[in-house]
């Protein structure tokens, strides 16, 4: 009864429950408090934790030593008031993907518990947090060498050929053959097929390929088998969505036309000069006494015809328009001297065996035939002659300062003509043959023959330009033995092909070429100084030397319909701009073509090429003991397909390119 009693007894048993109940109530809700201040601590200590990883990948990206990880990491915490923490650093390979790397940093920190201890709970709770930083993997190395065919060999070597290219990768979008003495890259990448290696060397820190890797069993030149990635990777042509170069080559085919070159305004004049020793009337009053002088003052004469027998000496006094309307004749052995006048002539010029002079002054000859012989002086002013002029025998024409026009121009046998500053135009060709030469100063340039040559130089003829504005609508050849030089200017338009086989200086700027680029046999080189006028050419161009070779220009870009040849003896050095300017320089771009011809660089050419060669529809074939070099500098050649047949090839990352896809040292960041 009394024990039934007990359980029907109340009194005093709410108290103790609830005493009971309160102790759980206050565990739980201390445990509730401290998994909200352990919940803060991991988002506090995460941000750290990703901080230190941080930390450690870009200094490990920029010592490459594991040993500056843990230090860097402790520091940072730290420096975050985090003194008790575990902390694990790792440096991880092949994460978060293959061929990448990524530094892990752990963080555990002791989190002292309060109210939850009621429940038995341990003093402390870890709170443990862990950061991933992506670094680059090397399969991000700049391509300084790309094939884009994605079946068959899209690069190759073949007998004693070697590819160079340390910092940077060799990447074909098909095969990598390695058929020849050896391939050196940062890595060796095939994109959707096989890296193949025979008897060579592989020397990268990392191959990929989509298919298959095959060597010789005997063959142990290659990288061991942890630097092997079998693992396909999307290869592009990084300057296929470039619009600094759709927007050049929108200008191929394009030129400026000459201006018009006519006949000048002869009005028809009955009276007929003749200077001898029977002059006609109206010369007659002009001869001093009874000699071979004749002296013609200031005036104004409209004129039928000009004669002048051998062996008499004129002389017009300045200040004189004189119109001729049916020619000018000087015979043999005279002396004559048109003086700082206004002359304009139909009907032809001859200027006889000895020479003239034409002083300051307008000089406008119209169609017909025009030739100088002996020694020739026009002074300062515009000369305009609607004629093709033909300089032999060792004739030479020098021309003041002015505007400068004629029909066609034809130097030859040992013949000069010099020009002063001034626009040039010409209607028809330039031709200038062996031991000749023609040279012009400042000015533009414009040319035109179209459907032919607009210059030709035969052996050993010069041809040397000053800066300005250059159009010329038809061809550019060049014999071995010739020199050509080209002055600066923002764009040189050529609608026809540049064919090379002399020596030539590119001046700074873009060459818009509808056609190709050849450099053919070599020959003369440079520097070169005129006996005529002693300037001298091809020492330097832009500060850098270019003295031994043959075809060289510094800071050039060439934006071609067809693609560059280079052959024979060929010495090149072509260095492409560090910076864009709007209309004229492209930075990084040498050479852009989108033609599907064949590109042959062979035949003992060395080449020291800085910049990027973009054909990515050309097969490149480099053989013969060619030698592509960088010099140091940045060279990458982008092609449909690459072969190498023999000589040294070296590429070099080039930033622009380096920009587009990333580097191998690209930026860290958090993956975890």
């Amino acid at each position: 009864m009394k024990f039934r009693n007990l359980f029907l007894r109340h009194d005093g048993s709410v108290s103790v429950v609830a005493a009971l109940s309160l102790i759980g109530v206050i565990g739980m809700a201390g445990l509730a408090v401290d998994l909200n201040r352990g919940y803060e601590r991991r988002i506090a200590t995460q941000r750290v934790a990703d901080m230190a990883a941080l930390a450690a990948a870009v200094a490990y990206k920029a010592d490459g030593s594991q040993a500056i990880l843990r230090p860097t990491a402790v520091d940072l915490v730290t420096a975050h008031g985090i003194t008790d923490a575990t902390i694990e650093v790792a440096l991880l390979a092949d994460t978060p993907e293959a061929g990448a790397k990524a530094v892990r940093v752990e963080l555990t920190t002791p989190l002292p518990l309060s109210l939850s201890r009621i429940l038995g709970a341990a003093a402390t709770m870890p709170v443990k947090v862990s950061a991933m930083a992506r670094l680059a993997g090397s399969a991000s190395a700049t391509p300084c060498i790309l094939g884009l065919a994605s079946s068959g060999n899209a690069v190759e070597t073949q007998g004693g050929a070697t590819i160079n290219a340390t910092d940077c990768s060799v990447v074909g979008a098909g095969s990598v053959n390695n058929g020849g003495s050896g391939i050196t890259a940062k890595e060796i990448v095939s994109g959707a097929a096989d890296i193949i290696n025979n008897y060579g060397t592989l020397s990268a820190d990392l191959l990929r390929y989509a298919g298959s890797f095959s060597n010789p069993s005997w063959n142990g030149n290659v990288p061991a088998a942890d630097k092997r990635i079998n693992q396909s990777t999307a290869i592009s042509d990084p300057l296929a969505n470039s619009m600094d170069l759709a927007t050049a080559r929108q200008l191929l085919g394009t030129f400026r036309t000459p201006r018009t070159i006519a006949n000048p305004v002869t009005p028809a004049c009955a009276d007929i000069w003749t200077f001898g020793n029977s002059p006609s009337a109206g010369a007659a009053p002009f001869r001093q006494g009874n000699s071979a002088k004749f002296t013609v003052p200031a005036g104004n004469y409209c004129l039928s015809r000009i004669t002048i027998d051998g062996g008499i000496t004129v002389t017009f006094q300045a200040g004189s328009t004189v119109t001729v309307a049916n020619g000018v004749s000087v015979g043999g052995g005279s002396t004559v001297n048109f003086g700082d006048n206004v002359w304009r002539i139909n009907g032809g010029f001859n200027s006889g065996s000895s020479g003239v002079t034409f002083g300051n002054g307008e000089v406008s000859i119209g169609a017909g035939t025009v030739s100088f012989a002996g020694t020739n002086r026009i002074g300062t002013g515009p000369v305009s002659i609607a004629a093709n002029i033909t300089l032999s025998g060792g004739t030479s024409l020098a021309v003041g300062a002015g505007s400068h026009g004629f029909r066609g121009i034809s130097v030859g046998g040992g013949s000069w003509m010099t020009l002063g500053d001034g626009d040039l135009d010409v209607a028809g060709q330039i031709r200038i043959d062996g031991d000749s030469t023609l040279i012009a100063g400042t000015g533009n340039y414009t040319l035109a023959n179209a459907g032919g040559d607009a210059i030709t130089l035969s052996g050993s003829g010069r041809f040397f330009m000053g800066d300005g504005l250059f159009s010329a609508n038809g061809n550019i050849v060049t014999a071995g033995g010739s020199r050509l030089v080209f002055g600066k200017t923002a764009n040189h338009l050529i609608n026809g092909n540049l064919s090379i086989a002399g020596s030539v200086l590119f001046g700074a700027g873009r060459y818009t070429v509808s056609g190709g680029l050849t450099n053919g046999t070599g020959g003369t080189t440079w520097p070169y100084t005129s006996p005529i006028t002693n300037q001298s050419w091809g020492q330097t161009l832009e500060g850098v030397s270019v003295s031994g070779y043959d075809m060289a220009g510094v800071n050039v870009s060439f934006i071609l319909g067809g693609t560059i040849n280079l052959a024979g003896g060929a010495k090149t050095k072509l260095i492409a701009p560090t910076s864009t300017v709007e209309g004229a320089a492209i930075a990084d771009i040498l050479v852009d073509s989108l033609t599907s011809q064949a590109t042959n660089w062979g035949a003992g050419s060395q080449n020291v090429f800085s910049g990027v060669v973009h054909l990515p529809n050309s097969a490149v074939t480099m053989s013969g003991g060619n030698n592509s070099l960088s010099a140091g500098q940045c060279f990458t050649l982008i092609a449909y397909r690459v072969t190498a047949s023999g000589g040294a090839n070296a590429g070099t990352a080039c930033k622009s390119i380096s920009d587009l896809v990333g580097g191998s040292g690209g930026d860290v960041e958090l993956v975890a």
